[in-house]
């Protein structure tokens, strides 16, 4: 049998593979613009968006070779992402461009808890130590770090000081959860070299509850310029906390049950995120400086909480970063999940990720400073 009367046979299956391939990445594009709870079943599209993209891909060469029209097919669905590929990827021209010494330079960091967890105790203060001599190596301005961990005195896990030294300051914000049996207190927290006139947080619903999501800001002014930067963490997913799930499927979530209850959670952390993100939007609409929003968003660039703050703000990986951007580096394949955004009135330069961490994500970094008229 020929080649391509062996083709010809199985054109319906491949057709149909293609067709699958394309209405999902068609969908995947209207995640970004609808509200999650509107269907709640797009979001999942958004963050399959690669998937379907590398397939969509595959399909072009695949019919490309065979001359067929579904070729063109594909290539139409691609060319309508249009700029919306260009959030997952950035060549920008400024992304080796020379540090400005009279810039801000801001750095934001998961640190998930210092590695506090880590079964081997040695283990996790080499951890917290590689961090801080990460940050120490950095020299950042104000740094904004989720999933902070600190332990009131008398702890044999100190935090506190080092960063204190680190940043030669005390001055700082912080919003946590306290445990009071234990002394312990998990959040997010900012600590900045210069002056915070004033400090203050976005609430959101039912924080401090289990998850530790928050966001706070600061007013904090170099030199005659003053801006406001906002650290936030929105809704985590904590797939493997789900108590009414035992033995593996709380690893794997490979069972019918199992399945249906990390699909209620990410439905649920999409929706959350969401009317999160509405509320720091909001916010910082408000503010009577330029803007700065760094953190750990916990969504993709194809999500509509990743629109929310693009259609007010601009995002610095896309402005002075360069590559694939990929943040996260936990068992999801999440990519870019962490973000630094920044007002209009505000340039970029030489943004930063960080290459080896100690965490399940990768620090990012950016100098910004103020356009001059």
């Amino acid at each position: 049998m020929s080649k391509k009367r062996h083709i010809t046979l199985l054109s319906g299956p491949f057709k149909i593979a293609t067709s699958l391939s394309l209405i999902g990445l068609l969908l995947s594009y209207l995640a970004p613009f609808i509200h999650p709870s509107t269907i709640p079943a797009l979001p999942f599209f958004g963050l399959t968006y690669p998937i379907f993209l590398t397939l969509t891909v595959i399909w072009l060469f695949f019919w490309s070779i065979f001359r067929s029209k579904w070729a063109i097919f594909c290539l139409i669905v691609l060319l309508i992402g249009g700029k919306l590929h260009f959030r997952n990827f950035s060549f920008s021209p400024t992304a080796a461009q020379e540090s400005d010494s009279n810039g801000l330079k801001i750095l934001s960091y998961n640190v998930r808890l210092f590695d506090l967890f880590n079964p081997s105790f040695d283990a996790a203060l080499a951890s917290r130590d590689q961090i801080f001599s990460f940050i120490r190596e950095q020299k950042p301005d104000v740094l904004c770090l989720q999933e902070f961990y600190r332990q009131d005195r008398p702890t044999d896990f100190e935090v506190m000081d080092s960063i204190n030294a680190i940043m030669s300051t005390r001055d700082y914000h912080e919003r946590s959860a306290h445990k009071r049996r234990t002394r312990e207190n998990y959040g997010i927290a900012m600590f900045s070299k210069y002056p915070m006139i004033a400090r203050g947080d976005v609430m959101f619903e039912a924080q401090g509850t289990q998850d530790f999501n928050y966001c706070i800001f600061a007013d904090i002014v170099k030199d005659l310029d003053t801006f406001r930067i906002y650290n936030v963490h929105l809704q985590s997913i904590r797939l493997h906390a789900d108590p009414h799930i035992e033995g593996k499927e709380i690893q794997t979530y490979g069972s019918k049950k199992g399945a249906l209850a990390a699909y209620r959670k990410l439905r649920s952390a999409f929706e959350k995120r969401a009317e999160q993100a509405r509320r720091v939007v909001e916010h910082l609409k408000t503010s009577p400086y330029p803007v700065i929003v760094c953190g750990d968003f916990n969504d993709t660039p194809m999500s509509y909480t990743y629109n929310q703050f693009q259609l007010a703000l601009l995002d610095a990986f896309q402005s002075s970063g360069k590559g694939l951007g990929s943040t996260y580096v936990g068992r999801l394949p999440a990519g870019r999940i962490d973000y630094l955004f920044y007002s209009p009135l505000l340039r970029s330069s030489t943004f930063q990720i960080q290459n080896k961490t100690r965490s399940d994500h990768r620090a990012i970094s950016c100098i910004f400073q103020k356009v001059t008229p």
